[in-house]
């Protein structure tokens, strides 16, 4: 089967704007149509967890259930990949990896706004100083597919959302035979 669009993956520490910049790509790309998919709720909704971890409030991805799930719907092309990681989806699915990245300081007040527990705001924190979910995309995929923007504020989310959607054009373009 031919790939006509490609596959993205939006990531980063949660409360840097993944679901926002993943939605409005999907939303803003008029030529290409893409499909945004909402990792954790995915997984919620279709059960494709092992258990809920009530300490860390959240589910244990069983990741071989999605990426079963998943992988019909890469064939087609045109999916944005919206979760925390990026390491479960193979390399010969994706296109491109946007890690997004956001101040600390900004990431903890998004977080307490969320009314997340003190500890999983120290814990996403300390994970976007270390740059945790960028080097874990930099292990995983190759140098030229891995992008890092800056997520602070309207305008660099409007910045991003234009750089993408412009990036998934010149992608269609440049592969007018599909991959």
């Amino acid at each position: 089967m031919v790939r006509r669009a490609p596959n993205i993956v939006v990531t980063g520490t949660p409360g840097t704007g993944k679901s926002t910049t993943a939605e409005l790509i999907a939303g803003s790309s008029t030529n290409v149509p893409m499909r945004h998919f909402n990792i954790s709720e995915l997984v919620k909704q279709n059960n494709l967890y092992e258990r809920y971890d009530e300490e860390w409030d959240s589910y244990v991805v069983d990741e071989d259930k999605l990426l079963d799930w998943l992988e019909p719907q890469t064939a087609d092309g045109g999916l944005i990949l919206d979760w925390h990681a990026c390491e479960p989806f193979p390399e010969r699915w994706i296109d491109l990896v946007v890690v997004l990245r956001c101040d600390h300081t900004k990431l903890w007040e998004r977080l307490e706004a969320r009314g997340y527990p003190l500890k999983k705001i120290q814990e996403n924190n300390e994970s976007e100083i270390m740059e945790v979910i960028l080097a874990e995309a930099r292990e995983n995929y190759t140098q030229e597919i891995v992008v890092e923007l800056a997520s602070e504020s309207t305008d660099e989310l409007q910045a991003n959302v234009e750089r993408i959607v412009q990036w998934i054009e010149n992608w269609v373009n440049d592969h007018p035979d599909g991959v």
